[in-house]
């Protein structure tokens, strides 16, 4: 067995034991408080909205999702109870009007949140407070003031849920139906026209873990007996869902620890297997140096050695050899004999004036029957020179 299919079998045994330890895991439990209806997690509502017909059997329960303004400008005609539990509530100024008008007509509403802010607290002069402890080990005692629903032992609940109260109000207009330690009201009802306001500050009495228990559920079912019997029972989740009108696949994503960190797991791996392919495919170009013309500086350099060695017989000899191999290969002439002949055809040719293809021609055949051994000034090869530069100068 090679040591690569040893380690691919290795791996996917981890990789099923994995998913079967993933699998048979007990759930954990959320305690993140969401108020909804069908989350049967603690401090969800799935207990409150399956029973709630048990305290109003005739009436008809419909759920909306939008403001206040709006749900109560559709809400159905006829005597209703409206409910909103939440954790924070801000109400505008045209929804607290809508609220009044609501109220005036007959219809009652009951509000259930942590933070209350905005027109309805400024309206009613409304301040919560808190004794929460951050351990969640103290139960605090609450109980009704009526003495037709105050029981003799209070009521206690774990969790802190019963932490909140109502710190500041105005007492010439709210009615105190329960309270905290006896003192502190955590109930109150405000009367407007044929309806009426009931808020309370601790949502989480009302979710799936207050109501599993026997205290909570009597507690409960006596508040809402505040709410006279009605033909609807109004729900509203806005408050409750801030992104459930979102449709992007992320909500599914970040709604379940497992699917978000899969998806961080996903883009760090997306971004390790990046960053590696780009060190491996794309290594750094090296800075090379600009190729140099070097055949001016050697014929520079040649130039200059036989400046040095004063060698004008061989420098004119090279010129003659070039100049003659120059006239072969272009116009096809041959220059075994530079008579007559020779310099009238290459006059024809070139179009070059007579005079100077005659000087350049006598210079060529003087130099021929000179001695090797003959001294050459440097008059003589500038002159030569110059002659043979300007032929090439006027037969481009």
């Amino acid at each position: 067995m090679s040591g690569l299919r040893r380690y691919f079998i290795f791996g996917g045994l981890l990789l099923v034991l994995y998913i079967v330890a993933q699998y048979t895991k007990p759930a954990e439990i959320n305690w993140s408080p969401t108020y909804l209806p069908e989350d049967k997690n603690p401090f969800g509502t799935y207990i409150l909205r399956q029973h709630v017909q048990d305290v109003f059997p005739k009436a008809e329960q419909k759920v909306y999702k939008t403001d206040i303004y709006n749900t109560l400008k559709t809400s159905p005609k006829g005597s209703s109870n409206y409910f909103i539990i939440a954790s924070t509530l801000n109400v505008e100024n045209l929804d607290f009007a809508a609220m009044r008008k609501y109220m005036e007509a007959g219809n009652h509403i009951f509000i259930a949140a942590f933070q209350m802010d905005g027109a309805l607290a400024d309206s009613l002069k409304i301040t919560l407070g808190s004794d929460f402890d951050f351990q969640n080990k103290t139960k605090y005692p609450i109980n009704f003031t009526s003495p037709h629903l105050k029981r003799e032992m209070d009521y206690y609940f774990e969790k802190g849920i019963a932490a909140q109260y109502f710190s500041g109000l105005d007492t010439a207009k709210a009615l105190v139906l329960g309270r905290k330690y006896d003192v502190k009201p955590n109930l109150i009802q405000y009367r407007f026209g044929k309806g009426s306001l009931l808020l309370c500050p601790n949502p989480q009495l009302f979710t799936n873990y207050s109501l599993l228990n026997e205290n909570g559920a009597d507690y409960v079912a006596k508040l809402l007996s505040y709410l006279p019997p009605a033909k609807a029972i109004i729900w509203d989740e806005h408050y409750m869902r801030p992104a459930a009108d979102e449709q992007s696949v992320f909500r599914v994503l970040f709604g379940y620890d497992e699917l978000r960190w899969a998806y961080y797991l996903a883009l760090l791996g997306l971004l390790i297997f990046v960053l590696y392919e780009m060190k491996r495919r794309q290594r750094i170009i090296p800075l090379l140096d600009p190729l140099t013309n070097s055949l001016v500086e050697f014929a520079q350099t040649i130039g200059r050695v036989y400046y040095q060695q004063r060698n004008h017989h061989d420098i004119i000899e090279k010129k003659i050899n070039y100049f003659l191999e120059y006239v072969r290969n272009k116009y096809r002439l041959k220059t075994t004999d530079l008579d007559q002949e020779f310099k009238e055809t290459l006059v024809k040719i070139t179009g070059i004036d007579a005079a100077l293809i005659e000087q350049l021609v006598g210079y060529i055949n003087s130099f021929n029957r000179l001695d090797e051994q003959a001294k050459i000034d440097d008059q003589y090869l500038i002159d030569f020179n110059k002659l043979i530069e300007q032929f090439y100068k006027l037969d481009r």
